[in-house]
């Protein structure tokens, strides 16, 4: 238990996904520049995979982040040498992309506003002619000047605003590929070529009446006006979809008031050190992760924990950094900074998770890695099936070219990273964090939750409710217990020193120390070997309990929690302790909202049947199985898992680890252990068992972004291409209808920010 340590490293954080390796894995992370389209996901991908060392590479579009994993450090130079054959390029700034706005690196590319209302207003122009013939109107202008000037107006945004496709598409083919600005540049190139060739045939043979019957300028620069704006409106609506991101990052404070033998300076946040003393006026962000010295307040944690009402704290509570400070003067006593800040790892998990890919993507890889070829092949088929037909080679040539712009697969490769971010954002605004893609496309299909009870449905803060002496006097026996669990993060151990230190007992010092993971601990206390725990490490250690046994049992039948105290050289009971431990305001509401999703509830607890039996009164879960070790909950979620079920496991403590690893998404309660986080695939950063509900709505919903746009990105290609090679579409309708096809998509998954998890009324 503890503090909240979501991920001591990159490389710690990656031991659960690469549990056999010898040597843990490396994980490199940075921007690629150059991405327009599924296509060129795959053919980064292969390049980084390619590089010697690299275990596994992993690009998402949305995010323009490629990650790679090594089982050694890798150098960054080495991705950009690959990446630079393969016609792409490492961004500048070597920080996640995911922290940097995507317009601003589509402004680079030359897809900025001004590039698009530049080509707008040379490109509307070219339409005058076209909207005046709708209504029987003919332009005041001869052929001749008409055909310059739209020649004048088109070349701009061919050579110029265009120039971002010509250059990613020759460093596509020079790299043995292909990409969507292949498919644009091919297509609005041959429009802009074939009217070019018109005039210059006017000039020597036909007349300009007949010549401008046959140019396409409008079709050319349409094109690239209406791809450039769709993927403006792409990099605005990405921008949004990163919001959560931009939002954990304005926590970040600069300065910081630091107090040196009562003094107090204001520096820079990155000059603070670990011990140093910082004091946080009312009002203000807390800069740094510490631990209140001095001073009484309300601190608002709604951006990281999602807690929507401020939390007291006083001396002796840990704050996190980011957080506002309500109406009292605090001293912090700074424990981490930068990096290792709960603020700075949320946010690491955050980007992982959102650079990170679906299982479900790998289908749309294996259709992007030939889809640019068959789609050249498609162009060239409609061209050469309408000139065997009979039709001019203009009017075969401007199909091809539809069926090349329409093709562009800029939707499919936004379907799924676009969904991810937007669902992944609106989880970690209310305080759910998931790590992996696996874990959220599993949940949706969660049939059964696990609850563990001590801190998960119940508060997991119990106090010392009863004392019963048997070889020992009271206080002696309470001085004992405390002594064997000072220190100790054990909840239990916890509320044992708290009444040693209420009743100003002297609590003497322990000695070898010894955990036994759900039994309890052997120590020597001024020279007596001490055995505190359970029942059954009573009895294995042939400890009689009859003296104090039906004492015990009426304890266990309220609720209560025993542990037994014993000699362990003279094999005498010493007495027992029993403790407390309510149940959370919003179980019973976390419950029922489970059972409303259609979802079995199942309790297993190395607790008693009595307590268990107690909390499932409150907490209405279906099936109760008490006095279970650690080894006995895993061995139970493999038999559920057997039975057919999806099993959410759910837990915060260092023996739920175990249980975590073997369910198919572990959920772990912050403030918990930190092998239990890393075990989990998605952590709750309100230790409140009704957002558990809401990780499961939330992942329901993002799978079925995901699926919705993957199915209008496909509908759509399937159904364009064989409209535009019919001659149904012309090539502007297709440029429109592929620019909102990406919009659409990115759109429809920026519904997801407006989720919110419905939270039960708590316990009056």
């Amino acid at each position: 238990m503890g503090w909240l340590k979501i991920q001591a490293s990159q490389e710690q954080a990656l031991k659960a996904e690469h549990p056999l390796q010898a040597s843990p894995p490396h994980v490199l992370t940075f921007g690629v520049e150059g991405m327009t389209c599924a296509s060129c996901v795959a053919r980064v991908e292969r390049a980084l995979a390619a590089v010697p060392g690299v275990a596994s590479a992993s690009v998402n579009l949305a995010t323009e982040q490629a990650r790679v994993v090594s089982t050694a450090p890798l150098a960054l130079d080495a991705m950009r040498t690959a990446l630079d054959k393969a016609g792409f390029g490492v961004a500048a700034q070597e920080a996640s992309p995911a922290t940097a706005a995507p317009d601003a690196s589509l402004a680079r590319r030359g897809a900025g506003g001004g590039a698009v209302l530049w080509s707008a207003l040379l490109s509307l122009p070219l339409m005058a002619p076209m909207v005046a013939d709708w209504f029987g109107y003919r332009l005041l202008v001869s052929p001749q000047t008409l055909a310059l000037l739209q020649l004048l107006l088109a070349t701009p945004v061919q050579f110029i605003l265009g120039a971002r496709f010509y250059k990613a598409g020759i460093r596509a083919l020079l790299a043995g590929g292909g990409n969507m600005d292949l498919l644009v540049a091919l297509g609005t190139s041959a429009a802009y070529g074939t009217s070019v060739y018109h005039i210059w045939r006017a000039e020597t043979a036909l007349g300009y009446a007949h010549a401008h019957a046959h140019l396409y300028f409008e079709a050319s620069a349409m094109v690239i006006t209406l791809v450039l704006l769709g993927k403006w409106l792409e990099a605005r609506a990405k921008r949004q979809a990163l919001s959560a991101i931009h939002a954990l990052q304005a926590l970040r404070p600069d300065m910081a008031r630091v107090r040196n033998a009562g003094v107090e300076t204001d520096v820079p946040v990155a000059q603070v050190a670990v011990g140093d003393v910082v004091v946080v006026r009312p009002g203000e962000r807390i800069a740094v992760d510490g631990v209140v010295l001095e001073g009484d307040s309300h601190v608002d944690e709604a951006l990281i924990t999602g807690e929507s009402l401020p939390v007291p704290r006083g001396p002796g509570e840990r704050v996190t950094g980011g957080a506002i400070n309500g109406e009292g003067l605090l001293l912090v006593r700074t424990t981490a900074i930068g990096a290792e800040t709960v603020l700075a790892r949320i946010i690491r998990l955050v980007e992982d998770a959102q650079g990170a890919k679906a299982p479900v993507q790998r289908l749309v890889d294996k259709v992007s890695a030939i889809f640019v070829p068959v789609v050249l092949v498609l162009a060239g088929l409609t061209y050469g099936g309408w000139w065997y037909t009979g039709a001019e080679p203009e009017l075969a040539l401007m199909h091809a070219v539809a069926v090349l712009v329409i093709a562009c697969p800029c939707a499919l490769g936004l379907a799924t990273p676009a969904a991810i971010m937007a669902g992944t954002g609106a989880a970690a605004r209310h305080g759910i964090l998931v790590k992996d893609m696996q874990a959220l496309e599993l949940a949706q299909r969660i049939s059964t939750v696990v609850f563990d009870k001590t801190g998960t449905l119940t508060e997991g803060k119990p106090v010392l409710a009863a004392l019963e002496p048997h070889g020992a006097e009271r206080q002696r026996l309470l001085q004992l217990a405390a002594a064997m669990q000072r220190g100790s993060e054990h909840a239990l151990g916890r509320a044992v020193v708290q009444a040693a230190a209420q009743r100003g007992i002297a609590v003497p010092a322990a000695v070898g120390v010894t955990a036994m993971p759900g039994r309890g601990l052997s120590a020597s206390v001024e020279g007596m070997p001490l055995l505190l725990g359970s029942a059954r490490l009573m009895q294995e250690h042939h400890i009689a309990l009859a003296p104090l046994a039906a004492r015990a049992a009426e304890l266990e039948q309220g609720g209560h929690t025993v542990s037994w105290l014993a000699d362990s050289a003279r094999h005498e009971l010493l007495g027992l302790l029993a403790f407390a431990d309510p149940v959370k305001p919003t179980a019973a509401g976390a419950i029922r909202a489970l059972h409303a999703q259609g979802i079995a509830t199942v309790m297993l607890t190395g607790d008693n049947a009595g307590a268990a039996a107690l909390v499932a009164q409150e907490a209405p879960v279906q099936v109760v199985e008490a006095g279970l070790l650690p080894a006995d909950k895993t061995r139970r979620i493999g038999e559920l898992k057997e039975g057919g079920a999806v099993v959410a496991m759910v837990g915060d403590g260092i023996n739920d680890a175990p249980a975590l690893a073997a369910a198919d998404v572990g959920i772990a309660m912050s403030g918990g252990a930190d092998a239990a986080m890393h075990a989990a695939g998605i952590t709750l950063m309100r230790a409140d068992p009704a957002l558990v509900a809401g990780a499961i709505d939330i992942s329901r919903r993002t799978v079925r972004k995901i699926r919705q746009n993957l199915f209008w990105a496909f509908v759509y290609n399937l159904a364009g291409i064989p409209l535009a090679a019919a001659g149904l579409l012309n090539p502007m309708v297709a440029g429109a209808a592929m620019a909102a096809s990406s919009v659409s998509v990115v759109a429809n998954a920026l519904l997801l920010r407006r989720w919110k998890p419905t939270l039960p009324k708590e316990k009056p």
